[in-house]
């Protein structure tokens, strides 16, 4: 209408408080303790002359583990006409279980089988009315409840669902114990601290009400292994890099703006704990003017529409120095990481249904992705120096949004045809792509975004959508992925589709032209490998894995924060 006032920003929430994500004070990781060896007493409960286990002061819980035991192991096949039905499965009680049954006066064996409890990896079983005592010599003989913690396989997918499980089990409790860590090597004993970490995030939230229960405060590990102050560090690292992730991604849109990002990157940076003399973390920021000035067009079209401007944020970390030496190869070169950073995606005149629109304040997850990598690198102190590029804009509806049929030009120069402008994210990427193979010369350069809904369809939610043409990156990604527990799938770039992105009008078009050979995730991929020369590349589409519509073990409902981990262990395996 002539002469209304020009729309204005809905207000921020908690501007006092909304420039820090991640742990913080009034929100940690839980801290983590150990007590090694494990000292329990022996079968009649005399061992040292006490009652009790030694580090259960001031534990309101004992989680004490057990794993599927292999065929002829454990604990005896039940005949056919038993309570449980005749079924095979058995359990391998673990670590302080003879003393916590003695304790209890139970049969542990009997109760898991008359709750029919199988031991799957990330389950639990309260004994109920089990009441364990604390040990005297640590002044405190307070009851002490006994949970059992299935570990499974034991590996390090399942001790990280174990590590899981323990978190939600603990919810709201101030310090609990655990044998769980007893007898673990280094991989073992990462698995289930990254679980306990992972498992403890909940979702930043604002109002009068409460939101769920915190965190348990301390866990108390009861005989971890000798030398675990390096898994320990790795796992507190690699979480916490995920809780800034799942914490960015959660905010909602009405504060999440593209300069609201950038100041999460100033504030991360200055907050990082990097040791002193390691290096430097540095954040500089291309605004609309500075994009302009560049010609990044696919930044420039997509944020055309909103009135919060589009932008580029850049970290660096840079070692002091490269120690231990490097390779033969020479110095070690610097990764570029870059995450898509739709701040919010109506899907422009391709206007989304409402149905599709609600999780799109997580379409910026690539974004916070490789922010939380660089910084957990920096804290790290990984020896390779590391930068990641966030182009951000949000992708809204108005007189100025971008239409089919334009022609942008990105920051390389190439000229693009539109078709779809829901299809946003592979221009403001292409733009990022196009500056660091120009100017910061990397020696392994990755993209990772919530692109397509086509690798959802083709992989679900358990493995993200990995394409490369570098065979060696294809495998070493994988193991970290394997590592990890954030799984990735190597798909096709198949040559023979690249023929639809060519365009009478343009360089290329951004999707392909009718009819389209269908495999969405794929044409994307073929179309950021334009922008990247010559350089060591691999896409991940994260579309399936950086939201999630129920809670699953260390992963919560909503945003997932997948993909630091990954990212981080591939940098270590580099380093």
């Amino acid at each position: 209408m002539a002469g209304a006032p020009p729309p204005s920003a809905p207000p921020a929430l908690d501007p006092g408080a909304d420039l820090q994500v991640g742990p913080r004070t009034d929100r940690p990781l839980p801290r983590v303790e150990v007590i090694a060896p494990l000292d329990v007493p022996d079968a009649t409960g005399t061992a040292g002359g006490v009652g009790g286990v030694s580090g259960l002061s001031g534990c309101s819980l004992l989680v004490v583990p057990v794993g599927r035991a292999a065929r002829g192991e454990g604990t005896p096949e039940h005949a056919p006409g038993d309570d449980d039905g005749g079924a095979s499965d058995r359990v391998a009680l673990g670590a302080g279980s003879a003393w916590a049954a003695t304790a209890a006066g139970l049969d542990l064996v009997e109760v898991c089988r008359l709750a029919r409890w199988r031991a799957a990896a990330g389950t639990s079983l309260p004994v109920h009315g089990a009441r364990l005592t604390g040990d005297p010599r640590d002044g405190d003989g307070a009851p002490v409840r006994l949970v059992l913690l299935g570990t499974g396989s034991g590996s390090a997918r399942d001790l990280r669902r174990a590590g899981a499980a323990l978190a939600r089990t603990a919810r709201g409790l101030d310090r609990v114990a655990t044998s769980a860590a007893a007898d673990l090597d280094d991989d073992g004993l990462r698995a289930l601290a990254e679980g306990l970490l992972l498992g403890s995030w909940s979702p930043p939230r604002t109002g009068l009400q409460d939101g769920p229960e915190p965190a348990v405060r301390t866990a108390v590990l009861l005989g971890a292994p000798s030398g675990h102050e390096r898994a320990l560090a790795a796992a507190s690292t690699a979480a916490a890099a995920t809780w800034r992730v799942r914490d960015l991604a959660a905010t909602p849109s009405s504060t999440k703006t593209p300069v609201w990002v950038a100041g999460q990157a100033r504030a991360l940076a200055a907050r990082a704990d990097v040791a002193p003399g390691s290096g430097t973390l540095e954040v500089s920021v291309l605004d609309e003017e500075d994009l302009a000035q560049r010609r990044a067009g696919g930044l420039l079209a997509v944020g055309a529409a909103s009135q919060h401007p589009p932008c580029l944020v850049r970290v660096d970390w840079t070692p002091a120095s490269s120690s231990p030496p490097p390779s033969e190869a020479g110095e070690r070169g610097r990764v570029v990481l870059v995450g898509k950073g739709i701040t919010y995606d109506t899907g422009g005149l391709a206007l989304k249904p409402r149905e599709s629109m609600v999780a799109m304040k997580t379409d910026m997850a690539g974004a916070a992705v490789v922010l939380a990598t660089v910084v957990a690198a920096a804290e790290a102190g990984l020896p390779r120096p590391v930068t990641a590029l966030l182009p951000l804009a949000e992708n809204g509806l108005g007189a100025a949004s971008y239409r089919p049929g334009d022609v942008i030009r990105v920051l390389d120069g190439t000229t693009v045809e539109v078709d779809n402008p829901d299809a946003e994210g592979r221009l403001v990427l292409a733009d990022a792509l196009a500056l660091a193979d120009a100017e910061l010369d990397p020696e392994l350069l990755l993209d990772v975004a919530t692109l397509t809904g086509a690798a959802t369809l083709g992989l679900g939610r358990q493995h993200a959508a990995l394409f490369t043409d570098d065979d060696a990156l294809a495998a070493a990604l994988a193991a970290a992925g394997e590592a990890t527990g954030e799984r990735v799938w190597r798909m096709p770039l198949v040559d023979d589709y690249r023929p639809t992105l060519d365009s009478e009008v343009a360089d290329l078009r951004h999707v392909p032209s009718s009819p389209a050979p269908g495999a969405g995730s794929v044409t994307a991929a073929l179309f950021l490998r334009e922008f990247v020369g010559q350089r060591r590349w691999a896409h991940l589409d994260i579309a399936g894995v950086g939201r999630s519509e129920k809670e699953q073990h260390e992963v919560p409902r909503g945003a997932t924060g997948w993909g630091a981990r990954v990212l981080l262990r591939l940098l270590e395996d580099l380093a």
